[in-house]
């Protein structure tokens, strides 16, 4: 399987590094339009670089083109990449705003290829062992939930996040994780409530209350320019117990059972890969074996629905109610 990147940020570096050590998978190229970049992860991760992405596409004919730039450039790259009839890896959010994300996806669509959005937290071990849990009733019914996703601002080493339009802030690029896991977990969000605090470019912190159409409810937390370490928490509530992690904490997981007086820790299988290598791993076995998406592209849409009505609640001060948005239940 020949993969080519296309931007040689962060996610670049992220993604070539497993990319190049992935059995069975070939990393032909990196495109930037700083060339710099481009030699920058060519020479580390030993393919070509380039700052023509017609010229890698011609070159190299890949089978599925990464596309790990800004938001904002997220839909010419993938409608460019799909006109070559190429599969579709692309970093979340899937595009800025709804519009793009139907655009994106029908395109794709109508090429024939297949676009998988890296909506990654579905892959952290701590995440998917919550999901299986609660999926097999092991806290019976779920009242309520909570998120926490912190760091420093990303402005700092990256400009474009400063500005809202683009990056759509805490909210559409780092809470959008646990928006995408909560979906994943409990179904989908019958309305959306939010509290929203932006300084410029030194702090944007949400706080987003969801209800699910199954009555469940959800307290998320974001915030850029967090003092301290960037890290992030999950705690669920059921009728017979709880689950519990910090990524700051040893304890990879913990349950606490009713009736019980101390908690149970949860031995997670041993990965040695990295999330970001297993989703890509993921998403190459769903081309060559057919394997169902486990994030498919109307996740990543309705994702960004979700994102699009908190920040609507945050500028009027009252809760949308997705229905009267037309968000449909997958």
């Amino acid at each position: 399987m020949k993969i080519a990147i296309v931007g040689c940020g962060l996610m670049g570096h992220t993604h070539a590094s497993n990319l190049a050590k992935m059995p069975g998978v070939e990393l032909v190229g990196a495109f930037d339009n700083s060339a710099e970049a481009a030699e920058r992860v060519a020479a580390a991760y030993h393919t070509k670089a380039y700052v023509s992405f017609d010229t890698m596409m011609i070159a190299e004919d890949p089978d599925i083109v990464c596309v790990l730039l800004p938001t904002p450039m997220h839909k010419e790259f993938v409608i460019k990449s799909a006109n070559y009839g190429k599969h579709v890896f692309c970093e979340k959010p899937i595009a800025g705003s709804l519009e793009e994300a139907e655009e994106m996806i029908a395109y794709c669509e109508r090429k024939g290829v297949k676009l998988f959005i890296g909506h990654v937290v579905r892959f952290f071990p701590a995440y998917s062992e919550a999901q299986r849990r609660i999926a097999a009733g092991e806290l019976g019914r779920i009242g309520v939930a909570r998120t926490r996703r912190v760091g420093p601002h990303p402005g700092k080493f990256s400009k474009w996040y400063n500005q809202f339009e683009r990056s759509g802030g805490v909210i559409m690029d780092l809470m959008i994780h646990d928006i995408d896991f909560l979906r994943w977990v409990f179904g989908e969000v019958r309305s959306v409530y939010t509290l929203n605090y932006r300084n410029q470019d030194t702090m944007d912190y949400a706080l987003v209350t969801l209800q699910f159409d199954n009555r469940e409810i959800a307290n998320l937390e974001a915030y850029w320019g967090y003092p301290g370490q960037f890290h992030y928490a999950l705690e669920i509530s059921g009728r017979e117990g709880l689950i519990h992690f910090d990524s700051r904490e040893e304890t990879p997981l913990q349950i606490f059972k009713r009736g019980e007086a101390e908690s149970s820790t949860t031995s997670l299988s041993p990965v040695n890969k990295d999330p970001y290598y297993l989703e890509m791993l993921h998403f190459i076995d769903h081309i060559r074996d057919g394997k169902p998406l486990l994030v498919t592209p109307q996740d990543a849409r309705i994702n960004i629905e979700i994102a699009q009505a908190a920040m609507e609640s945050a500028r009027t001060g009252l809760p949308v109610y997705m229905q009267e948005r037309g968000v449909p239940s997958l």
